[in-house]
């Protein structure tokens, strides 16, 4: 497996507090099949002021480490970036890492509160010649009233990134349902674990894997781990990329009742 959002690196953000629980937790995604984990921490002006040097300069020192303690695990540079007015300027002057240096990206949308102007927003960098890949949006406090806005970036040519955790249930019954949404609709690209420590938010996907492919079938749930996620790291087109299955259908399923409804009615 190939996972494209992880908060491993120590002390830069709300991710591993220390160099040792870096190494466990690159211990556990070894355990679990991953072979390859993309450093993206928080990039966000005012509160994480990381930039591409300076995350560089961490995953390199963090490689050493891994390679001395035998840790069979493959780094390499992303961001999880918010989106803020300036982002499109950080991709450009590559201050704000792209993944693996490729034309995709991590882009974190506003956790409460829907952001102005989203779409527009996803579309102007997206005619810049980058690829958004959209995290965990099954967590976002907002998607309720606006999961139409997903699908159509996704037919529009975003990427949905899911979290293993929610899909397994380990952010409880809404991310499960948005999680399952999501799948049943065919709208996610990539599934990743966005690990911050050791316990509840740790880096293993295999309990998710397992899921994808009762859910979407032993290829699909490979394209989602490691396929698209080469795919990336290899810079390939989208064109060139093994579709999502579901955005035909999508806009016909974006009525059916709310996620409240199915578990409270």
């Amino acid at each position: 497996m190939i996972d494209l959002h992880s908060h491993l690196l120590p002390g830069i953000d709300d991710g591993a507090r220390s160099l040792e629980m870096s190494l466990e937790m690159a211990r556990q995604a070894v355990d679990a099949g991953t072979t390859i984990m993309a450093c993206t921490p928080h990039i966000y002006p005012g509160l994480y002021m990381n930039d591409s040097a300076g995350i560089a300069q961490h995953i390199e020192k963090l490689q050493a480490e891994l390679d001395a303690a035998a840790i069979p695990l493959k780094l390499t540079r992303g961001a999880d970036a918010h989106l803020v007015p300036e982002l499109l300027e950080g991709l450009q002057s590559g201050r704000v890492p792209t993944l693996h240096n490729s034309r995709y990206f991590l882009l974190e949308p506003s956790h409460h509160v829907a952001p102005p102007h989203f779409e527009d927003s996803v579309f102007q960098i997206m005619a810049a010649g980058y690829v958004p890949l959209v995290t965990h949006p099954e967590r976002l406090v907002w998607i309720e009233d606006h999961y139409p806005t997903f699908v159509r970036l996704a037919e529009r040519g975003a990427w949905m990134q899911l979290t293993a955790g929610a899909i397994t249930g380990r952010f409880g019954k809404r991310a499960r349902y948005w999680s399952d949404r999501f799948l049943d609709d065919g709208l996610v690209a990539v599934v990743a674990s966005d690990a911050h420590n050791t316990k509840a938010r740790n880096p293993r996907m295999d309990a998710a894997v397992e899921r994808l492919i009762e859910c979407a079938g032993k290829d699909e749930a490979r394209r989602m781990v490691l396929g698209r996620p080469q795919a990336i790291l290899n810079n390939l087109e989208p064109g060139a990329v093994p579709a999502v299955p579901g955005l035909a259908e999508a806009k016909a399923k974006a009525a059916r009742k709310p996620w409240y409804r199915r578990f409270f009615s």
